[in-house]
């Protein structure tokens, strides 16, 4: 593991990227980085950001910046919250527990991965106080996922992250040209459902439980209006980082299609492909609520632990500021689609 100190030299979220291909097991490097087949939709989530410019802006007191956002019930004091992952002991070895203790020094929300290879006991042992939902993706068996909600009720889990968009893994090409299997010691996926139950799941599992349920991995306008009818608290406009189904929609290119479709009923979040403070003002611009990262926090995580997370989280949070100052936004809560013009062709 790197030094400390080598820390605040890392100035940007590529920073991590690059000093995680240098230092983790090149396997796992792969697995961690990986999108599906071709990787298209991987490179696309990143360049559909290039797209989108911002119009600067003269703003007085910007020193009264006010990044909370109110989400499912809550607020949080700022819009960048940690996406599920899973598998986090092969970047670390106390797994989500370290991230989740990241996630609180960074004052945000943990998402904890549905193959989680850390308990959500010991997750909230570790992070007492950190504001978590947990992931869950439908099962063939619903014991196993009604023990699963049953658990994250107990440890206090605010809202359940239903994943619509994997009943079948992608094809990930560039783990297994690098050997990498998932060692045996850590789970591996239950038997999922085919695409034609999903809802049904979203179904019984409002039958199930109180908490408020997230959907995630929705592109389709017509699936975010069935989402929401069906009860969904939120919806994440998410193509799974990339990783099932290559030349998928970019996340960001589907967003507005998607706020416009909810229009205003539940929150609407976007993952995929944020690396940088100005992303975040272009997708809270183009309707999402909040933000969620994924593949940034992992390579901190396995560099440097939780003050990594919570370095990668703070680069984000200074660099929208700075966006935020400079292009006339006062609040979070207040940014909209001013802020943003079709970039030109230089």
């Amino acid at each position: 593991m790197p030094a400390p100190a080598d820390l605040d030299s890392l100035l940007t979220l590529d920073d991590f990227e690059a000093l995680a291909q240098r230092r983790f097991d090149p396997g796992v490097f792969a697995f961690v980085a990986a999108g599906a087949a071709d990787e298209f939709t991987l490179r696309w989530n990143r360049e559909a950001f290039n797209r989108v410019a911002l119009r600067p802006k003269a703003l007085d007191g910007f020193l009264n910046l006010n990044l909370r956002v109110d989400l499912v019930g809550r607020t949080f004091e700022h819009p960048v919250l940690l996406a599920p992952a899973s598998r986090q002991r092969l970047v670390h070895p106390e797994g989500e527990a370290e991230a989740a203790r990241g996630a609180a020094m960074a004052h945000t929300l943990f998402a904890v991965g549905g193959f989680t290879t850390t308990s959500i006991e010991e997750i909230r042992t570790a992070a007492p106080t950190v504001p978590l939902w947990f992931q869950i993706y439908p099962q063939l068996d619903q014991g196993v996922m009604l023990d699963t909600v049953r658990r994250a009720e107990a440890q206090g889990c605010q809202a359940l992250c239903l994943t619509m968009d994997a009943p079948v893994p992608g094809a990930r090409n560039r783990p297994a040209r690098a050997g990498f299997t998932i060692p045996a010691h850590l789970p591996s996926p239950h038997s999922v459902r085919d695409r034609a139950t999903l809802w049904s799941d979203l179904d019984w599992l409002r039958g199930a439980t109180k908490l408020p349920i997230v959907v995630k991995g929705l592109l389709d306008r017509g699936d975010a209006v069935r989402a929401v009818t069906a009860g969904a608290a939120a919806i994440v406009v998410s193509n799974h980082g990339g990783r099932c189904l290559d030349t998928a929609l970019a996340s960001l290119d589907a967003l507005p299609a998607m706020v416009e479709a909810v229009d205003g009923r539940v929150p609407v979040l976007v993952d995929g492909g944020i690396r940088r403070g100005t992303d975040v003002l272009k997708a809270l611009a183009l309707g999402a609520r909040a933000v969620m990262i994924g593949r940034p926090y992992l390579y901190a995580l396995g560099l440097f632990g939780a003050p990594g997370v919570k370095r990668v989280v703070d680069l984000l949070l200074m660099e929208l500021s700075h966006a935020m100052a400079l292009t006339g936004q006062l609040s979070v809560s207040a940014i909209d689609r001013g802020v943003v013009v079709p970039a030109p062709r230089y």
